[in-house]
């Protein structure tokens, strides 16, 4: 008896053993790139060497920057970062910081959601170039289901496929609780978050068992560190753009994916602009126990799994 628990022992102690070497083994980067008079921001992850890997850029929301959504690092939950599980996959995964988030250039007015796509552009060239790869795969989650959507309409030929997640509908809950707020936005270029408040995104329509108080506190933290001011520009394009995206202009291979309980999208919406998508290689993905900000929720590892074996699939 002693001798079988002495193995129990050692197998926990090599599982755990290769478990960190795996960890350990993701590499990062950080660059950044000239769009115009805007210097934007780019974080990358990878595992082993960056060359010779499929290319993912991720495109964060109208919250926070790209390092913060995708990088989220929990102390004892190691899997909560995007960036990590697609590295061990063995892609090469970069996050941009569009114009007045995180480490970008702040504009001291109000840019646009086509400024975004811009700044977007300049990033899939730049690691195009330096990659020497010939197109990327994508992946946009909220409001940057905009930009990256106007991208990928104006620039299909860059695109190798593309997931959409979480995208914003016109008559959903959250917008409907935005459009109040226009005057707001329309006079304020910058507004100021306490730390606190970036805990609410989790609760909306989600129930509170479908999510980890550490992971929300550890993503709050983060966001509030990095985000002194949160830029109203993305609120004003959408409780005034939106249908901003034709779908029968994305004809790259597209998958749309949300959350059970997510407030910006479900099927009533985003089936009809689905099945006008043209591409026939396309999927739709529900992700259960989960809501808005789904890849730090209880259904993450669905997300992640999904997300995975579309971008891993060979078409």
């Amino acid at each position: 008896m002693k001798l079988k628990k002495n193995w129990i022992l050692i197998l926990l102690a090599l599982s755990c053993t290769c478990a960190m070497a795996q960890k350990s083994n993701i590499k990062s980067a950080e660059s950044w790139v000239q769009n115009g008079e805007v210097r934007i921001y780019i974080w990358e992850k990878y595992t082993g060497s960056p060359k010779n890997k499929p290319v993912i850029i991720l495109a964060h929301g109208s919250a926070t920057a790209g390092k913060e959504s995708f990088d989220l690092q929990v102390p004892g939950r190691p899997d909560f970062s995007v960036m990590d599980a697609l590295a061990k996959q063995g892609f090469d995964v970069f996050a941009l910081d569009v114009r007045g988030f995180g480490r970008s250039t702040h504009p001291t007015e109000h840019f646009t959601t086509e400024d975004a796509a811009s700044d977007l552009n300049a990033v899939v060239d730049y690691v195009m170039r330096e990659r020497n790869v010939p197109k990327v795969r994508l992946l946009a989650w909220s409001y940057g289901t905009q930009y990256a959507g106007l991208f990928v309409m104006a620039h299909p030929d860059k695109v190798d496929r593309y997931i959409s997640y979480a995208q914003m509908g016109i008559d959903s809950v959250d917008i409907a609780k935005r459009r109040p707020n226009l005057k707001m936005y329309q006079e304020k270029v910058y507004i100021q978050i306490p730390e606190q408040g970036w805990h609410g995104r989790f609760y909306s329509l989600t129930p509170n068992e479908n999510n980890y108080p550490d992971v929300v506190d550890a993503f709050a933290k983060a966001a509030a560190s990095i985000e002194k001011n949160t830029p109203t520009s993305p609120q004003l394009d959408l409780v005034t753009k939106l249908p901003m995206l034709d779908a029968s202009k994305i004809v790259v291979p597209t998958m749309i994916i949300h959350g059970q309980y997510d407030d910006v999208a479900d099927t009533k919406q985003l089936l009809p602009f689905f099945e006008q998508l043209p591409n026939p290689n396309k999927r739709y993905v529900i992700v259960p126990d989960a809501g808005h900000m789904m890849m730090l929720q209880k259904g993450h590892t669905i997300f992640q799994q999904a997300v995975t074996d579309y971008f891993s699939e060979q078409f």
